[in-house]
């Protein structure tokens, strides 16, 4: 079996990630090859999709919003991912199980002797009126049936039981607004797909081969973690067969779709900034293809990260109009100026052409 090494998987993860050269693509299309993108951080999005589509301007992604073409709502990890209308509704059913795990593993104290499908419901019937409203408002209306939880643990929980959107204005570029939330089917005007009836998991097939598309290869645990469900290898075993194998230099069994781009490793690679949270990092178990172990633990922590050389180099923050690189590595001179000249596009982009300032810091400790 072909052994593929950290930077043969590198420039793979690039290349499907749309990292490796900017694509010619509508920023709704992006979204979908994506498999949506991790969103709890209201504007990040819009960097992961500058740094990955030529001539990206914020509004497109606006418009995707109001239009109710994408959503923002609880699903991978059971955090919040701006996916498309469709996705979500295809998605969020197989999604339920792992959704009620996670918040659970959070507030079971606190929902002792809560029967959660009777909860469920009174929520449903509660937004059944037609009105957004915010975690606390739900939890309020609901607080003299179910006095005991807190009314963040009954609001957590409501918006993972009844599938929800978080509604425009939040997720807007350059808009800050709070969370209203909305339940998905309404927004949308469409029903959620239900679960196959037959037992067989073809929504967990889709979601192995979307997954490849946009993160192959990869192996099992891979693919786990980044949606968070356990549940998936009878979904493996059912598609096994249209599948390529290879493994990593770990040892590791690695899945990818037969005809998915592997490019040279000796391809080069641009420098990128991402956004917090971007799923080129986090949709791994194994993240060593991407970034040192070194610093894995500053992928949870909300750190916007650079890619030199197609691997996590430097972070990045905003401060009075100037992108702020901090290395975490000493670069040389020519990539010095490699990551200078992105970030003064970035700067341009985030201040709405306004300024190109950069300042790259000295290395982290």
């Amino acid at each position: 079996m072909t052994v593929l090494d950290t930077r043969a998987l590198n420039r793979a993860t690039l290349a499907r990630q749309l990292l490796l050269d900017r694509a010619d693509m509508p920023a709704l299309d992006a979204v979908a090859h994506l498999c949506g993108m991790q969103a709890q951080e209201p504007q990040e999005p819009f960097v992961g999709l500058w740094s990955r589509l030529r001539g990206f301007a914020p509004a497109m992604l606006s418009d995707l919003l109001t239009g109710r073409s994408v959503v923002r709502t609880h699903l991978m990890r059971r955090t919040i991912h701006l996916v498309t209308a469709d996705d979500a509704l295809a998605w969020r059913a197989r999604h339920d199980t792992m959704l009620r795990q996670r918040v659970l593993g959070v507030f079971r104290g606190e929902l002792d002797g809560v029967d959660l499908d009777e909860l469920a419901a009174a929520g449903r019937a509660v937004m059944g009126d037609g009105e957004p409203r915010s975690m606390g408002e739900l939890a309020r209306a609901l607080a003299e049936r179910w006095p005991t939880p807190g009314t963040r643990a009954l609001g957590e929980v409501l918006t993972s039981l009844v599938p929800m959107v978080q509604l425009p204005p939040r997720g807007l570029w350059r808009t800050k607004a709070g969370v209203r939330n909305a339940p998905l089917s309404s927004w949308l005007g469409r029903e959620i797909d239900p679960p196959s009836p037959d037992g067989s998991d073809p929504v967990g097939q889709a979601l192995l081969r979307r997954y490849l598309a946009a993160f192959g290869p990869a192996a099992s645990a891979d693919l786990r973690a980044w949606c968070g469900l356990a549940g998936l290898p009878a979904a493996v075993a059912a598609i096994r067969e249209e599948l390529v194998t290879f493994r990593d230099e770990r040892g590791r069994e690695l899945l990818d779709l037969p005809d998915a781009p592997r490019p040279d490793p000796d391809t080069p690679a641009p420098v990128r900034f991402l956004p917090a949270f971007d799923n080129a990092v986090l949709g791994y178990h194994d993240r060593s293809r991407i970034i040192d172990d070194a610093h894995r633990g500053l992928s949870v922590t909300g750190a916007r990260f650079v890619l030199v050389d197609g691997r996590v180099a430097a972070t990045w923050t905003v401060e009075a109009d100037t992108v702020v690189v901090t290395p975490l590595r000493r670069f040389s001179p020519a990539e010095r100026t490699a990551v200078a000249e992105e970030g003064q596009a970035l700067a341009s982009f985030l201040s709405d052409n306004d300024s190109t300032r950069v300042r790259i810091a000295e290395p982290g400790p």
